[in-house]
């Protein structure tokens, strides 16, 4: 391990290499701003340079930089739009809009940075000490072990329903479902529920529907309440520092996140998105009672969870991808074509045949981060006057980042009246009080664990698999107590307050 770490050292700090990731993290951070070029769309575009390179090691650096260069620039357009375009920033918007609303989105954007640079510091650390020991850890994880993880993640429900909305979730949550259901099934390859619509044959795009639930109606809003964008401190950049108080409130969230985030990373196909959803449930569970009404409202634990569990659940994703050859995401698949296409194979034999491409990605990824941090901290000011744009000026402006995001995403022309007619569908249920995140969970969570169920099935001739594998059983019983606890607390606390008004 120190040979290859010395090997990593000296090629990640090469000047080529360090050119590498300074570029890789500007394209991605910029790319992450704009809602609907995510990440997979700019490594697909950034391979061919990347082959161009010659060097196996300067071109996964370079790719590498700008994945999670995306997915920490990405939480920008969630603080201040509500435009989420990367499925991994959706939990960062829950409270880092409402606290973008309330004049802190200077603040909003330092916590960001600062629980990103963590997240993706300590899941580097991470990848460097557990690398080797992962790869025998994932190899456990089977279809039927994946599906039970999915239901933890829908178990997160309850973390996204307000007080007395818990059905309002559940209901929201099984809409989430059945629209993952659209398209062509897992079983067959067959189209169903497409109502005859060759558009529809692949299913709903996520960044169409992520656009209709967030950012659609925020600008409808907007229009709908003239007072709401005529008053408020929305435009006011103040207030850019965090307080002694609030980094100590902090700090065990980065803590817990930063590790659960990398684990969660590390098992294939679950990735940043999962690692967002279950650390916000987490940390909103972990609450204090006080602290759980502030989430949804401008909590910075809220704010910090999520930001930290994507950006170390990007870290960890490179586990399998480097030592089983297995992507753990749609971005990593991607990365592992680019890959093949250099002629490496990811594998166990990738730390022995090539170390230098193996601890020179581990390296560059803790520079990155520093390099990501000391660039988006001075720019917070000025990103941030993005919300003292007058509101009636900044309607068009999110409109147009909306449509743009959602055409680019498929370009297909379906896709606007289908972010129209979501949008309009999205307002309405959010002038009656329902939660639109649990739906969007649904929907992201639902076509893995179709996927996964239908394999399990396969595998076990049935529903068996649930008692014939002991971690499958242990994580859908994690599922339950994450929805009852919850529950049961919020009775206690009920009954509590009973008793004391029988006392008076």
């Amino acid at each position: 391990m120190l040979d290859g770490l010395l090997i990593g050292l000296s090629t990640a700090f090469s000047l080529t290499n360090l050119l590498m990731v300074i570029g890789g993290c500007l394209i991605g951070t910029f790319i992450g701003m704009l809602p609907g070029l995510g990440p997979m769309s700019i490594i697909a575009i950034m391979i061919p340079v990347a082959i161009t390179l010659g060097d196996p090691s300067a071109a996964l650096i370079l790719l590498a930089g700008v994945y999670y260069g995306a997915i920490f620039g990405g939480s920008t357009s969630s603080i201040l739009l509500n435009a989420p375009g990367v499925a991994g920033t959706v939990a960062t918007s829950f409270d880092g809009y409402p606290m973008a609303r309330q004049g802190k989105a200077g603040k909003a954007l330092t916590i960001a940075a600062i629980s990103s640079f963590m997240g993706g510091s300590i899941g580097a650390l991470l990848l460097m000490i557990f690398a080797p020991m992962l790869s025998s850890v994932a190899l456990l994880f089977h279809s039927a072990e994946y599906f039970a993880l999915m239901v933890v993640g829908l178990s997160a429900i309850a973390a996204f329903a307000g007080t007395g909305n818990v059905a309002k979730a559940v209901l929201m949550t099984l809409l989430g479902l059945i629209m993952a259901t659209v398209g062509e099934g897992a079983l067959f390859n067959m189209p169903r529920f497409t109502m005859g619509l060759m558009d529809l044959q692949s299913g709903f795009s996520f960044i169409t529907l992520a656009m209709a639930m967030f950012a659609l109606p925020e600008a409808l809003f907007l229009v709908l309440k003239p007072s709401r964008s005529a008053t408020g401190d929305g435009g006011q950049i103040t207030d850019l520092r965090i307080t002694r108080q609030e980094a100590r409130k902090i700090a065990p969230v980065i803590g817990r996140q930063s590790i659960q985030g990398f684990f969660i990373g590390v098992l294939p196909g679950a990735g940043a998105t999962i690692a967002s959803f279950l650390g916000y449930a987490v940390e909103r569970n972990l609450a204090t009672k006080e602290e759980q009404k502030e989430f949804g409202k401008g909590s910075i634990k809220g704010l910090a969870a999520p930001e930290t569990a994507n950006n170390a659940a990007c870290t960890g994703s490179f586990v399998p991808l480097l030592t089983l050859g297995i992507p753990g995401s749609g971005t990593t698949a991607i990365l592992l074509g680019a890959l093949i296409a250099l002629n490496v194979t990811p594998g166990p034999r990738l730390m022995v045949d090539q170390p230098q491409i193996f601890w020179s990605v581990i390296i560059s990824m803790y520079i990155g981060n520093l390099i990501l941090l000391i660039l988006n901290l001075p720019l917070i000011p000025y990103i941030a006057k993005v919300l003292a744009i007058p509101r009636n000026y900044l309607i068009p402006f999110i409109l147009f980042f909306t449509l743009m995001g959602s055409y680019i995403g498929q370009n297909n022309a379906t896709e606007l009246l289908i972010l129209v007619g979501f949008g309009i569908c999205a307002t309405v249920l959010r002038f009656a009080d329902y939660p639109l995140a649990p739906l969007l969970i649904g929907f992201i969570l639902g076509r893995m664990l179709e996927d996964n169920f239908s394999r399990s099935m396969q595998l076990y001739d049935g529903i068996a698999f649930v008692l014939e594998r002991p971690m499958t059983m242990g994580l859908l019983v994690v599922a339950v107590l994450l929805v009852v606890v919850p529950s049961y607390r919020a009775r206690r606390a009920k009954a509590r307050q009973e008793g004391v008004a029988d006392g008076d």
